[in-house]
């Protein structure tokens, strides 16, 4: 008795291996109709058919575009029925895809990475002079902390300081020494709330001191 079981290695390999066996062998049946509207008929069948297989693909031109596109390329190119959209040229399967542009910007300080330089970029635009310094005391904790990770070790006041007027091309600074004394550039620090003026009302026990007068 022969052995009518069919395996893969025996098989024709699968150009589209996406689509599974069955779809290919469905595109070698229409390739050989002989009937012109017969076979753009069983087309448009299988294109949907196709649609079925791939549900994460959505109703559009441009995915219907890759359904025929794969009809095209799973008959070998070789499918003369009329399509939607332009019949795919062999080279496309062999063409290579468009080399990626890199950003070819130097960093002057890679552990600051580029957003802190466009950060001081904007820090420098800034024309009133409370916010930008405000400006700069959050731009030395976010470098400060940026140079901890990825030097491990805790860095003077100073080196960020000097590293801020250096990117910034000497029109940022702020104080060494207030920065030091009121450990500005310390990431965890937070600034105290301000006091109110002398109307300040004592209290004892959660209860307002009453006067006497």
């Amino acid at each position: 008795m022969s052995d009518q079981h069919e395996y893969n290695t025996g098989r024709p390999e699968l150009i589209l291996k996406e689509y599974g066996r069955n779809i290919q062998k469905l595109v070698n049946y229409v390739h050989d109709i002989k009937e012109d509207e017969k076979r753009k008929e069983y087309s448009h069948t299988l294109v949907e058919l196709m649609k079925l297989i791939n549900p994460a693909l959505k109703d559009g031109n441009e995915f219907n575009q890759k359904l025929w596109d794969d009809l095209f390329i799973i008959s070998g190119f070789d499918l003369e029925v009329d399509s939607p959209y332009p019949k795919p040229a062999p080279e496309v399967l062999t063409r290579k895809p468009d080399k990626l542009q890199y950003n070819n910007h130097k960093l002057k300080y890679k552990h600051y990475g580029r957003n802190i330089e466009l950060l001081i970029q904007q820090a420098t635009e800034i024309e009133d002079e409370q916010e930008q310094r405000d400006a700069v005391i959050y731009l030395g904790r976010l470098m400060r902390s940026f140079y901890g990770v990825w030097n491990k070790e805790v860095v003077d006041e100073e080196v960020i300081l000097n590293h801020i007027i250096e990117l910034s091309e000497g029109k940022l600074s702020i104080d060494l020494k207030t920065v030091k004394e009121q450990n500005l550039f310390e990431p965890t620090y937070k600034e105290r709330p301000r006091r109110s003026g002398g109307n300040n009302v004592k209290r004892r026990g959660g209860k307002r001191r009453k006067s006497n007068n």
